[in-house]
């Protein structure tokens, strides 16, 4: 592997097998619904909390993943997973009655992106034979750890973004067809000392226009020689932001970036403000959306570039400031050099 500044190209591109997606009623009414592989009408998916529901979504993604890609349990040497809420706890009960090697991880929206960034590494570097990724969040369980109660009531600001219930699952091994993992870089944590909760998006902008522009410049590409930057999810305060940041450097964004927080719903329509978030949220969108397409050609090279809020709701009602984080993932259709 060769390394630049926390950038690094792999010589020997992993092959992302099978993905798989799932999406909630709400997230399935919106502009993304067609491209995900199970819509599920029911927010409690038959339990009895949130948590618990989160759980099923996380199961019923990696079931999915693996019937896709005729594999079982004893197939997977390692399963990176992750989701919102505090020890990973909709992770560890979804997978606790297998018996996969499990590294929990958390970078809150960016977990996805973190994921594939570790399965490529184990599988490049450690000679894995396959590992999964899988992430998750959810509307109810998340609502409750970060602001109020369902029954609260409490008046959502404009720039507030809705919880994705969805989740998203990919499984890498050393050789196959397209789509490839071409490069990776890790994030640097970035805090321009935004502390509303409610405004994650500036929180996260300057966390990824740093990953992003550090990607290029190690590379020495510009942001035309991709078909699609995405970021997942900064939501439209956050993207507008990420564009200045970009703009202000000179890389144009025009017609290149999106954003997944903007992409799933339909703001006025479905009221939700600002748009999506959630572990859940880029994960569903690069596996329903962003993936097929670089599997058949459609695009050629996609940066994606998730952007996490690294928040706990004690440190902001201490006064604390909202760190953020981006890493990146280089997908292609190409595995070349």
């Amino acid at each position: 592997m060769t390394e630049t500044a926390s950038m690094i190209r792999l010589p020997d591109p992993p092959s992302i097998c099978a993905w798989s997606s799932t999406a909630g009623k709400k997230e399935g009414e919106g502009p993304m619904g067609e491209f995900f592989d199970r819509i599920e009408p029911d927010s409690h998916l038959g339990k009895e909390t949130w948590e618990q529901a989160e759980s099923a979504l996380q199961r019923k993604t990696l079931d999915l993943l693996m019937e896709k890609a005729h594999c079982t349990e004893q197939d997977i040497r390692c399963i990176f997973a992750g989701d919102l809420i505090n020890q990973c706890t909709s992770s560890t009960f979804a997978l606790r009655h297998l018996d996969i090697p499990y590294l929990g991880i958390f970078s809150a929206c960016a977990t996805f992106a973190e994921g594939l960034l570790l399965a490529a590494s184990a599988v490049c570097g450690m000679k894995l034979e396959r590992c999964a990724v899988l992430t998750s969040s959810h509307f109810s369980s998340a609502e409750r750890q970060f602001r109020f109660p369902l029954s609260y009531g409490g008046q959502r600001t404009p720039n507030a973004q809705w919880t994705y219930t969805a989740s998203g699952a990919a499984l890498l091994t050393p050789a196959g067809d397209p789509p490839y993992v071409r490069g990776i870089c890790m994030g640097r944590i970035r805090d321009l000392g935004v502390t509303d909760a409610n405004n994650m998006g500036a929180a996260m902008a300057p966390a990824a226009a740093d990953t992003v522009m550090r990607y290029l410049t190690a590379t020495g590409t510009r942001p035309a020689d991709y078909d699609a930057i995405v970021t997942g999810d900064l939501g439209e305060v956050g993207s507008r932001l990420f564009r200045e940041l970009m703009e202000q450097a000179g890389y144009a964004m025009d017609g290149i970036h999106h954003d997944c927080g903007v992409m799933m719903f339909d703001g006025l329509r479905q009221d939700t403000h600002a748009g999506g978030s959630g572990c859940g949220c880029s994960a569903s969108i690069i596996c329903g959306y962003f993936l097929p397409k670089l599997q058949s050609g459609a695009m050629r090279h996609v940066l994606y570039a998730a952007t996490g809020a690294l928040l706990s709701p004690m440190i902001c009602q201490q006064g604390e400031s909202i760190p953020g984080i981006c890493h990146l993932v280089h997908l292609s259709h190409e595995r070349g050099q």
